[in-house]
């Protein structure tokens, strides 16, 4: 069996933070040269494999201490306590540009930023055309790099560290450099790198992008490793410790402040609840609403379901899907069934409501405690599932040829 590439045990790393400065020299002699300060812990017994070739991700909040694992492991941190061994060459994509001078001009950077990451400069030449061709900055690579804009900085950054060919290469939240033909063009070389088989540590904001090119992920929360594992699974895990949401199985109503109808504990269920909270793409997926009305009356139930971001995914109510006003009078249950739930990652809102078919009177609301998510065990991304076939035929259609 081949070593692991990178070896992280029983990693630990405190911070001390300083909340005075003492700029005199009578101030450090009162003092004794002592600052008075607190410790942070950003991180807690971390312990982890990575074996060689596999592409790896991290995750957590803001905060979480991802960054500073990424650091530790690249040796620009040194860990309180632990050990972390890595095997191979190594180069840490961590801030872009970060060894640039502003003063010089986008050529002498190259050279300058591929120095440090150890390339020697008959490599460099070599290499140039490649580096500034990548970057798209060919009509700007003699100008000063202090009138780059950060779009410009960044994608010069990015262009020379992957130049660099490293067996262990650290990435730190670079996938969102440039606009977004630019992103694509990262995340190909990405996987260039992938398909050359090397070790790749990636750190990221956008889960969704993790889960297509990553092997397995880690999910960090105030430091401490709270899971890990295949892709989706880790970024389910995520999104529940993020905003403490999964599929949940009721939520009470909210009351209105005039209405003669109350909502109950509203939920939601699928047919593997018992077994997992979330739900797959193409899983049905039913809403139940009880409700207790004191007086009767003809009512619409309303249904929405909006996305993350709060943008509205879909909304119906009782008269659009088909059903008759609904007479309600003492208790019932109004059951939204959805044969197939065609969305992909993510966790989702529910909101529902209660009017009156002879008034203006909202009798009841729920607005959105009521939530659910879903989880892609598969490589798509985007907002909803489309199934699709691929066909490839040998032969050319003479159509097709001029």
């Amino acid at each position: 069996m081949d070593s692991p590439a990178i070896s992280v045990e029983h990693v630990s790393k405190k911070f001390r933070l300083y909340h005075e400065k003492y700029m005199t020299l009578k101030e450090r002699v009162i003092h004794f040269g002592n600052l008075p300060f607190e410790e942070f812990q950003a991180l807690t017994d971390i312990s982890m494999e990575i074996g060689q070739g596999e592409t790896v991700g991290l995750i957590g909040h803001n905060g979480s201490g991802k960054s500073t694992l990424l650091k530790c492991i690249g040796g620009i941190l040194r860990p309180t306590s632990g050990v972390i061994k890595v095997r191979g060459q190594l180069a840490a994509m961590l801030e872009l540009g970060a060894g640039f001078n502003p003063e010089l001009s986008g050529r002498d950077n190259v050279y300058l930023n591929a120095t440090l990451l150890g390339m020697p400069k008959r490599e460099i030449d070599r290499r140039f055309d490649e580096i500034v061709q990548f970057s798209e900055l060919e009509h700007f690579i003699d100008n000063q790099v202090k009138f780059y804009s950060s779009g410009m900085y960044m994608k010069l950054g990015f262009a020379v560290a992957v130049s660099f060919e490293p067996e262990v290469l650290l990435v730190d939240e670079v996938l969102a450099v440039g606009d977004e033909r630019f992103q694509l063009k990262c995340l190909d070389k990405i996987k260039q790198f992938q398909s050359d088989g090397r070790t790749i540590v990636i750190v990221s904001h956008a889960p969704d992008v993790l889960r297509t090119i990553c092997d397995r992920i880690f999910v960090l929360d105030k430091g401490v490793q709270v899971g890990g594992g295949p892709a989706g699974e880790a970024v389910r895990l995520f999104r529940e410790r993020l905003f403490g949401t999964g599929l949940t199985g009721a939520a009470p109503g909210d009351q209105p402040s005039a209405g003669t109808i109350r909502l109950g504990r509203v939920g939601v269920e699928h047919a593997h609840s018992s077994e997992r909270q979330y739900l797959e793409p193409g899983e049905p997926m039913t809403v139940t609403v009880p409700y207790v009305a004191t007086e009767p009356d003809d009512v619409v139930v309303a249904l929405s379901i909006r996305d993350q971001r709060d943008e509205l995914v879909f909304a119906t109510d009782t008269e659009i899907a088909g059903q008759d006003r609904v007479h309600a009078s003492g208790e019932g249950v109004v059951r939204f069934n959805f044969r197939s739930v065609p969305l992909l990652d993510g966790s989702y809102k529910v909101a529902l409501a209660v009017r009156s078919c002879t008034s203006s009177r909202i009798h009841a609301f729920s607005d959105g405690q009521l939530s659910f998510e879903v989880m892609n065990p598969g490589k798509e991304t985007g907002m909803v599932s489309m199934e699709v076939s691929v066909g490839v035929s040998p032969h050319v259609s003479a159509a097709l040829v001029d």
